[in-house]
């Protein structure tokens, strides 16, 4: 059988290294084998590694309304120098996608401007309609603490019942598990006030809410920061999410605002003990909770400045200079960030398998590379990573098109909606 295309090198095909030939068809691949016998047009990896295309499960692309931080076009292109091949985009935008208006609008306003494949999320109001929703989110978010727009929804009278409906649909349900009755509004110079004023123990006690209601539910805790609050979501039968800046910084190291997130980065004993865990392997998935503010914005003083850190474009490289140096296996990196996510949110990526879509993110482990701000593609322009060791991927490929070769963009916004 001829197909558009072979690609062909070391793979990682069913959780191993090792020499394959890819065949494409129609943006999916058709057929995996250690021969592919043809003279189909074919792609030699070379000494780069063939992995499936990432996915990250939690962007904040500001596209409506704060696009002087972001857009989904330079969201997208940002995600896409850095392996991930999905998006899946949160709905606290302004307007916040919480109807199927606010949702349409959106969706007409960034169709044809995003370099990847993605995703939008609708947030859970105590009036919302999940049902007449589902079909065109990849899934709904919750916020039980606060956030941008007028989506906070933490008391159970209202929040039990909306959770329900949305349960009720078979889709995911992400949480930014912070209670916000537990969340203080004292002065703020520093990470460690910020972290102070939005204990762990308010992320605990929402994820103890949930478990009490929920348990064995499609419920994903977005950011978790500690190893207690961890334990308590798989022990409900959550899925659960892990940001590097969660992983990588914290309250002594990390003091300015730049660092400043929510939920906070802890100090170093949560910090070292949440990356403990991730070594074990007892995270779902990685992501990067990328969510931007211009750089003027990040400067002014720790009090006023907003909270929020990019990293899609960080995110993937620095975990494979982790594969790299041997301080994790590839096989979780893969999982956690490409197998997990693109699985909990029902998309068929993730796997180089027949019937999945041809995604693919190829890295050279013998190039790694310092992380220059100043030539990421966020329009915001900064990054706390700036100094981190990477390996970005050499290429990558969206439905067996080639989007990055050779580390520079030469393809085309060909992101398509998942959920149409």
């Amino acid at each position: 059988m001829p197909y558009d295309l072979i690609l062909q090198g070391n793979a990682y095909v069913n959780g191993e290294l090792g020499y394959a030939e890819i065949g494409i068809e129609n943006g999916k691949i058709a057929k995996v084998s250690k021969s592919i016998p043809g003279a189909c047009r074919r792609i030699d990896a070379g000494r780069s590694i063939i992995l499936p295309g990432f996915t990250d499960p939690h962007v904040h692309f500001r596209d409506p309304g704060m696009t002087h931080k972001e857009d989904f076009g330079t969201g997208s292109l940002s995600a896409l120098h850095g392996g991930l091949t999905c998006v899946l985009d949160m709905p606290n935008t302004v307007p916040p996608a919480t109807d199927v208006w606010t949702l349409a609008a959106k969706k007409t306003a960034i169709r044809g401007r995003s370099f990847t494949d993605y995703g939008l999320f609708a947030a859970v109001t105590k009036d919302c309609n999940p049902a007449v929703l589902a079909p065109f989110v990849a899934g709904f978010k919750l916020f039980m603490g606060s956030t941008t727009g007028d989506i906070l929804l933490n008391h159970d009278a209202d929040m039990i019942p909306a959770v329900r409906r949305v349960l009720k649909t078979g889709k995911r349900m992400s949480v930014h598990a912070e209670d916000d009755s537990m969340i203080l509004r004292g002065e703020e110079r520093c990470t460690s006030d910020h972290s102070a004023n939005r204990p762990e123990e308010a992320e605990y006690n929402a994820v103890s809410r949930l478990s009490a209601e929920f348990g064995g539910c499609r419920i994903n805790i977005c950011h978790v920061t500690s190893p207690r609050v961890l334990d308590l979501a798989a022990e409900s039968g959550f899925t659960t999410e892990a940001t590097l800046h969660h992983l990588l910084f914290d309250t002594c190291r990390n003091t300015g605002a730049e660092y400043k997130v929510n939920p906070p980065v802890r100090d170093p004993e949560m910090r070292s003990a949440l990356y403990k865990e991730f070594l074990a392997g007892k995270i779902t998935m990685l992501g990067s909770d990328h969510a931007p503010h211009t750089a003027e914005e990040k400067s002014r003083p720790f009090s006023e400045a907003p909270s929020g850190i990019p990293g899609a474009e960080t995110t993937v490289p620095v975990v494979m200079d982790m594969v790299r140096t041997g301080a994790i296996p590839l096989s979780l990196a893969v999982s956690m960030g490409a197998e997990n996510p693109a699985s909990a949110f029902s998309v068929k990526k993730g796997k180089i398998q027949e019937g999945f879509d041809a995604d693919f993110a190829l890295f050279d482990m013998h190039e790694a590379a310092v992380i220059d701000p100043g030539r990421l593609h966020s329009r915001c322009g900064h990054s706390p990573y700036g100094g981190f060791s990477a390996v970005f991927p050499d290429t990558v490929m969206i439905r067996g098109e080639t989007q990055i070769s050779g580390r520079e963009f030469c393809g085309e916004a060909l992101g398509r909606d998942i959920c149409g």
